[in-house]
């Protein structure tokens, strides 16, 4: 599946976001990608609340494939560019890259991402809503 255009969330590198060495830490990169999916989310109309409370569904992370290619620093303005590379029944997998806001070719991390749908109420795999998939599959 070839999404039209990647979903871009803007964010910028914190003192808090950096280890001794003054570079973002390796585990802040996870949260950057999971605000990208949060928002993109939150973009085709769905927060994670409204599918919790309303649709008793949310999205877990089942897997994770992170490359750290390059470091991001103190005070940088990044973009996270996210593509949904896979919509199934229960799951969605995402393609995730972390790049200067100013130049989409370097990348300084980027990862694969699969995300289960689960019943919220007693986190029991289920199959994505009918009307959510079919609106997640619109921007792919």
């Amino acid at each position: 599946m070839e999404q039209k255009q990647p979903f871009n969330w803007p964010i910028r590198i914190y003192y808090e976001d950096t280890d001794v060495s003054g570079v973002v830490y390796h585990a802040n990169y996870l949260r950057y990608f999971e605000r990208a999916r949060t928002e993109w989310l939150r973009a085709l109309g769905y927060s994670q609340e409204r599918l919790m409370n309303d649709l008793d569904i949310a999205f877990t992370i089942a897997s994770v494939h992170v490359n750290y290619r390059l470091p991001a620093k103190l005070d940088d303005e990044l973009l996270v560019q996210l593509e949904v590379v896979r919509a199934g029944r229960a799951s969605l997998v995402f393609a995730e890259r972390l790049v200067p806001a100013g130049d989409p070719n370097t990348v300084l991390a980027d990862g694969e991402f699969r995300a289960a749908c689960i019943r919220a109420s007693d986190f029991r795999p289920v199959a994505i809503p009918g009307d959510v998939l079919e609106e997640i599959k619109s921007v792919c």
